[in-house]
C-alpha cells in the first residue's frame, strides 16, 4: 500500500497495510514469563529452512502486523514480533521493566535453536533495543539498579542474551528526547489545556507561524527561548513526579510502622499526570529547520497547530514513575545516544529521508554514537512509518527491506528461495 503524504485526513500515513506472507509460513503464538513474573506474548512466524530470526518490538505498540514481516519472511528469515507488558496502554510504561520483557523473548528464541538472532527496532523500538543491548552486554552487577523513579530494576537477576546483530530503522532518539523536542512550552497552567504564554506560542503568527501548509519561519532568538522553555517545562513536571513518588514512599513507610488500613490506602492511591499539548516541534511546521524530504506536519498529521490541542500526543497520561522512566528527556535512561556506545554487535542503521520523528541532526548524532565496529548506514526515501513520500513510489518499507535483506544475506544464514 503506497500512502503518500498528500492523501487522507489529519493522521494519514500512520498505519500501513502489510503484504502477503509466503504460503509456507508457519505461525505460532507464545506466552512467556519474564524474570520478574510478568506475562508477555509473542508471535513466531517462520518459513522452511529459516536459520536466522529477526525480532521486532516496540515499547508501546503492537507490531504483530508490521509491514516488514511479510518482506522478511519472503527473504528467508523467521520473524518474532513481541509485546511488552505495556502494549497499547503506556500509562505505566517503565522502560527498565520493558527490558525484562525483551529478555524473555531473547531467551525463548535461543531455546528454539536459531543460529542467529537479529533485533530490528523501528521508531521507538530502536531505543528499546539499544537500551537492551547496552544493558545485556554489561556484567549483571553493572546493570542499572533502580529506575529513575527509584524502583528496583531486577536487571541483575535476569538472563539477558546479547543478540547477534541489530537493525535500526528510522529510530527516533528515544521517547523522552522525542517529547523534549515536541512538548509545548507555552502552556501557562498545567491544569488548563488552553492556557498560553503568548511569547512562547509556536502557533502564533507574531512568533513566525504561518497558515498551513505554508512553512513557518521562526527566528533564531525565538527558537533559543523556545527550546530552553521546553526543558524548563519538563523539569517542572519531573519535580511534580518526584514529589508524588516521595509522598508514596512516605506512605509505604507509614504502613510498615502502623499497618493501618488508612496508611495502606494512602500508599496505593495513584497519582496520574496529565500533560497537555505535546505536538509542537517547530521543525514540523518550519521546513527550513533541519531540512529533509519530509512533508509539512508531524507524526500525527498535517495540522500540528490543531492536533497539539487534541487528545492525541506523546506522554499525555502517565504515572509519575512512567513519566520519569520513559517520557522525561531529562531523567530517562532510554535515550538512544546514551545507550548507543554499548551497541557493539554488527549494526545496520536505515534512515528514512522523509522522517518526521528523527530529523537529520538527530540521525547524525545517533549514528555517531553507535559503538559497533561493523556499522552499515543506508538512506532510503520514505516517511517515518514507512509510507511513500510521493504517490506511485515504492514505500519506505519496501526500500528498507531491500537494504535489510542484503545486509542480512552477507552476515547471517537465510533460508534458500523456495
Amino acid at each position: 500500500m503506497n500512502t503518500a503524504a498528500s492523501t487522507g485526513g489529519l493522521g494519514a500515513g500512520r498505519y500501513l497495510a502489510a503484504g502477503q506472507r509466503p504460503d509456507s509460513t508457519v505461525t505460532t503464538v507464545h506466552e512467556l514469563t519474564t524474570a520478574d513474573g510478568a506475562t508477555v506474548r509473542g508471535v513466531l512466524a517462520t518459513v522452511p529452512g529459516a536459520r536466522t530470526v529477526v525480532c521486532l518490538m516496540h515499547p508501546r505498540q503492537d507490531v504483530t502486523h508490521h509491514p516488514l514481516v511479510p518482506l522478511l519472511l519472503q527473504a528467508g528469515a523467521a520473524v518474532w514480533t513481541q509485546h511488552t507488558r505495556s502494549v497499547n496502554n503506556d500509562l505505566t510504561l517503565v522502560h527498565e521493566q520493558a527490558l525484562l520483557d525483551v529478555a524473555a523473548g531473547q531467551v525463548f528464541l535461543r531455546e528454539q535453536g536459531f543460529e542467529s538472532v537479529v533485533v530490528l527496532g523501528h521508531s521507538g523500538g530502536g531505543t528499546l533495543y539499544a537500551f537492551y543491548l547496552e544493558q545485556a552486554a554489561l556484567a549483571p552487577g553493572d546493570r542499572i539498579v533502580t529506575t529513575p523513579g527509584g524502583r528496583p530494576t531486577k536487571l541483575a537477576d535476569a538472563p539477558m542474551p546479547v543478540a547477534d546483530g541489530a537493525v535500526f530503522l528510522a529510530p527516533h532518539p528515544g521517547q523522552g528526547a522525542l517529547l523534549l523536542g515536541c512538548i509545548d512550552p507555552s502552556v501557562a497552567d498545567e491544569s488548563d489545556p488552553l492556557s498560553v504564554v503568548p511569547e512562547l506560542d509556536p502557533f502564533s503568527t507574531a512568533n513566525g507561524f504561518a497558515e498551513p501548509p505554508t512553512s513557518a519561519t521562526y527566528s533564531t532568538e525565538f527558537l533559543q527561548r523556545y527550546r530552553a522553555a521546553q526543558r524548563d517545562r519538563v523539569a517542572r513536571i519531573d519535580a511534580v513526579a518526584r514529589e508524588h513518588l516521595a509522598r508514596a514512599a512516605e506512605a509505604r513507610a507509614a504502613v510498615k510502622a502502623t499497618g493501618s488500613a488508612a496508611d495502606r490506602r494512602r500508599s496505593l492511591a495513584p497519582r496520574i499526570l496529565t500533560v497537555f499539548r505535546t505536538d509542537a516541534d517547530p521543525r514540523t511546521v518550519d521546513l527550513s529547520l533541519d531540512p529533509s524530504e519530509r512533508p509539512y506536519g508531524s507524526l500525527f498529521g498535517r495540522r500540528p497547530d490543531l492536533i497539539n490541542y487534541g487528545q492525541v500526543g506523546f506522554g499525555r497520561l502517565t504515572t509519575p514513575e512512567a513519566w520519569l522512566s520513559t517520557w522525561s528527556g531529562l531523567s530517562t535512561n532510554a535515550d538512544f545516544v546514551r545507550c548507543a556506545p554499548g551497541v557493539a554487535v554488527p549494526t545496520l542503521f536505515v534512515e528514512l529521508t522523509g522522517d518526521q520523528a528523527a530529523f537529520p541532526s538527530d540521525t547524525r548524532r545517533m549514528i555517531a554514537a553507535l559503538g559497533s565496529d561493523d556499522l552499515t548506514v543506508a538512506s532510503v526515501r520514505g516517511l517515518h512509518f514507512g509510507g511513500a513520500i510521493a504517490e506511485g513510489e515504492p514505500t519506505g518499507n519496501e526500500l528498507a527491506a531491500t537494504e535489510i535483506e542484503g545486509w542480512l544475506d552477507k552476515r547471517f544464514a537465510l533460508a534458500p528461495p523456495g
